[in-house]
């Protein structure tokens, strides 16, 4: 089958991108006549609403009015001889067909994408726009170095930073919402590339003024006589539980948090003491405001990983930032190209 698609008044052909006439929905009526004549505008909406979930929010995002959304939609549902979502009860969600089109119009996306960034690139130094979604701790204390060397030798690059927790960079970075996520080790997952990019201690971190601020070490039952602020969750709190419960020790949780950040300054407060990687905290330090010390028989360590997906065809700007924040550490093999890729 053969699929044209018109953009922006120029026409490209895409042969076998989408092979809906192999689709086989039941009860759904498919009207082939050989050639359709596809807006990647209305692949692009389509892509925008099933990742939102709304038509609304996709009209916001995009700035237009959602009566033109919902026209667009329904002229490619017009095209593709069925309906691509259903829309009861104010909650979106896809039809059998929809679910079927998605991948194929994901595809032809990506397609269209690459074929402009490679015209583009040709001839051209690494521009555009990267997208990595981290940690606020991350981007506050480990990324900044990394940022500015990368923007001194690519300007022309935007950078966008996307704070987020573990699990939703993770999520990001499957489903395609940014290049790259930036995220704690351990990490395993046959569908992604990693790359550790940052390691260091994490230490009981106390004001300056603290009891304890003398010593370089403290023991475990010294510890355990003071309040105790814990983020809520997290690899490092999985660690720090790990090592209280082998000491048979049960700990005085004063208070748990979910911003590292927001832990820093209560600590700064005096509220209680807390366990941070020593990078968060070596300016507080040096400026005379907070201790790190060491907690004996203690050892955690914090392990960041810059992860992207294993299928990922890297722009000439992604190679550049990947090669920036791994200090130029071989890059892995591209994906192999299907034949559909190559054509």
């Amino acid at each position: 089958m053969r699929v044209e698609f018109l953009a922006g008044g120029a026409s490209g052909i895409a042969d076998g991108c989408l092979l809906l006439s192999e689709l086989s929905v039941p009860g759904a009526k498919y009207e082939f006549k050989g050639s359709w004549r596809m807006d990647f505008e209305q692949l692009k909406t389509f892509q925008l609403i099933s990742r939102l979930k709304s038509f609304s929010r996709a009209a916001d995002k995009l700035g237009v009015t959602q009566p033109a959304i919902s026209a667009q939609i329904r002229s490619l549902e017009n095209e593709v001889g069925a309906r691509l979502f259903d829309r009861e009860g104010g909650k979106i969600t896809f039809t059998a067909a929809g679910r079927l089109f998605e991948p194929f119009a994901e595809h032809c996306l990506q397609c269209y994408s690459h074929i402009l960034a490679g015209v583009s690139e040709l001839y051209q130094s690494p521009r555009g726009e990267i997208t990595v979604s981290t940690s606020e701790a991350t981007s506050l204390y480990v990324l900044p170095s990394v940022f500015a060397q990368f923007k001194k030798l690519y300007s022309k690059v935007h950078l966008s930073i996307v704070r987020s927790e573990r699990s939703r960079t993770l999520e990001a970075v499957f489903s395609r919402e940014v290049d790259f996520g930036i995220v704690s080790q351990p990490l395993k997952d046959a569908r992604l590339v990693i790359h550790s990019i940052h390691k260091d201690d994490v230490y009981l971190v106390i004001p300056a003024v603290h009891p304890l601020a003398g010593k370089g070490v403290v023991k475990l039952d010294e510890v355990i006589q003071y309040p105790l602020l814990m983020m809520k969750h997290g690899r490092q709190r999985e660690k720090i539980n790990n090592f209280f419960l082998s000491q048979d020790v049960q700990p005085r949780v004063a208070m748990e948090l979910e911003s590292s950040e927001l832990l820093k300054r209560l600590i700064l407060a005096g509220i209680g003491i807390g366990f941070l990687p020593s990078t968060n905290v070596a300016t507080d330090e040096a400026g005379g405001l907070l201790k790190t010390v060491r907690v004996e028989g203690m050892r955690v360590q914090r392990e960041l990983a810059l992860v992207f997906r294993r299928d990922k065809l890297l722009t000439k700007a992604a190679q550049a930032f990947l090669e920036v924040a791994t200090h130029g550490v071989k890059l892995p093999p591209a994906p192999a190209r299907t034949k559909n890729q190559l054509h």
